[in-house]
């Protein structure tokens, strides 16, 4: 990369399905959250390259009883981001409840709470569009099969233009069945351009599909398709679903997603532009670029989401989000650095991936490693605290309380099969409750875990794989429990976390 290029990809972290809007001369974009919250990530970039995290949409996932646990593959898919009426919009759809949107008059916020649009099983991916030309709105979504048993079609709505309702029970607009070849289509967003509906869907699977473009006169169809971007002859499989925008100058760029396995998926950018059919041309004619001329907008200083954190006040950054609602008194502020997490009594301490209390970012998407410092101040026989790579499987290292009052460090795993964890090392004695904990993550998001008690940093344990969940990256965690019974159970610390590179 040269200060006239950049280099894919642009989000090189679990960015999952983005989706883009320029207001002025910012662009922002959006990502699926899951069962995370807080959720719908916002970014903000004035290149399309280096962007940051400033906020979420949704503070807490609803409806709140769906989410006192973790489902993690569940709650927020897809949002689409549009600007309207001088105010931003976000549609996503839950599949297991329905279309919600919220919307704000900044970018930061208020948002409002989440609105149902329309209730139903398997409605996902929706986009809306407001047609400034006629007045009318619309609304296109997908289906998810495993809620619906429907898949490979899209489906059209009106909509009220106050993005309260659908004015209609909705037609298919495009069958993904009726085009040879054509399976899993989904993820639509919605445009008007030259004269045209444009619909700008994948197809495939997250793994090896495409990204199709689809046109038509009228809003109900028919469309016409054609594939505009996939692999190729290049490394980046599966090239798809995101997001279209046309910078102040008149060029046009498409953020889109590579599913990276453990990393999730990570966001591209594309050159776009149209070609002399009227059909838009993305990547090297049709091919993702990996390198290529920055676009021609003021040049930025360097920039990505935030990752170290020193918790000032007890506070956390943005980055983090818990892996179901949260509960008040699971992190408590004070005067100095640090996070202070209660060591949450639960009966499924044994299995990381039954708890909601777990504080996570996601997972770099090159060799990095993650230290953070930690100190149990619990008492509690069987608290304990620790670093987690969180996944369909997990492994994590910290420190338990024993019976005999002492502090020991632990490492201990879970493959995705198994119910409850097991020890991947030997317990060794943490004198005053400290260790300084190290995860060193490698080509293929392989983990090796290393603990420093202050005679200098020991390898623990074989190297772990680090796996994703169905549809998430593995995650990085922060966590404090303690086994099942009454009172409070003391606390863990937790002070400069770092990631760099290695």
């Amino acid at each position: 990369m040269t200060a006239e290029t950049y280099t894919n990809p642009v989000l090189d972290a679990d960015w999952s399905d983005p989706d883009v809007v320029r207001v002025g001369d910012d662009f922002y974009l959006t990502a699926s959250s899951f069962g995370r919250a807080p959720g719908l990530p916002l970014l903000h970039s004035r290149d399309l390259v280096n962007w940051t995290l400033v906020g979420h949409a949704l503070e807490r996932l609803e409806p709140a009883g769906e989410f006192t646990g973790p489902r993690h593959d569940c709650g927020v898919w897809a949002p689409s981001l549009r600007h309207h009426d001088d105010r931003f919009w976000i549609f996503w759809g839950d599949p297991d409840q329905g279309i919600f949107q919220v919307n704000a008059p900044e970018i930061r916020g208020p948002w409002t709470r989440p609105h149902l649009v329309k209730a139903g099983k398997g409605l996902i991916d929706p986009c809306p569009l407001w047609d400034d030309d006629t007045g009318e709105a619309y609304l296109v979504h997908a289906w998810a099969k495993s809620r619906s048993g429907v898949k490979n079609r899209l489906t059209g709505h009106r909509m009220h233009p106050d993005g309260t309702e659908l004015l209609d029970d909705g037609k298919v607009i495009v069958d993904g069945d009726r085009i040879p070849g054509w399976f899993t289509l989904e993820g639509p967003k919605l445009y008007r351009h030259d004269g045209w509906f444009w619909i700008l869907a994948p197809a495939g699977g997250v793994e090896t599909g495409w990204q199709g473009a689809f046109r038509s006169r009228g809003f109900f169809g028919p469309y016409e398709e054609r594939i505009v971007l996939e692999q190729k002859d290049t490394d980046v499989n599966g090239p798809h679903q995101g997001g279209w925008v046309r910078t102040p100058s008149g060029e046009d760029w498409f953020l889109h997603f590579q599913q990276r396995g453990a990393y999730g998926r990570v966001v591209h950018l594309q050159p776009m532009r149209w070609g002399t059919d009227g059909w838009p041309v993305l990547g090297a004619d049709g091919a993702p670029v990996a390198v290529h001329r920055r676009p021609g907008l003021p040049p930025q200083p360097p920039a990505a989401p935030a990752t170290d954190d020193d918790f000032p006040g007890g506070r956390f950054g943005r980055q983090w989000s818990w892996t179901a609602n949260p509960h008040a008194g699971w992190a408590t502020q004070h005067s100095g650095d640090g996070l202070k997490l209660a060591c949450v009594r639960s009966a499924d301490a044994h299995d990381l991936r039954r708890l909601p209390s777990v504080l996570t970012q996601r997972l770099p998407g090159t060799p990095s490693a993650v230290e953070v410092e930690l100190r149990l101040d619990s008492r509690e026989p069987g608290a304990r605290a620790g670093l987690t790579v969180l996944g369909d499987a997990f492994g994590w290292i910290g420190l338990q309380r024993g019976t005999d009052g002492a502090a020991h460090v632990v490492h201990r795993f879970a493959e995705a099969v198994a119910e409850r964890e097991r020890d991947a090392g030997h317990a060794m004695f943490a004198p005053e409750g400290r260790v300084r904990l190290r995860i060193e993550i490698g080509a293929g998001a392989r983990c090796r875990f290393l603990y420093d008690v202050g005679d200098g940093p020991r390898a623990s344990g074989p190297v772990f794989a680090a796996t994703p969940w169905r549809w998430v990256g593995a995650l990085l965690g922060l966590f404090a429990l303690a086994p099942a019974g009454q009172g409070h159970a003391g606390a863990a610390t937790f002070t400069q976390f770092r990631i760099s590179a290695l």
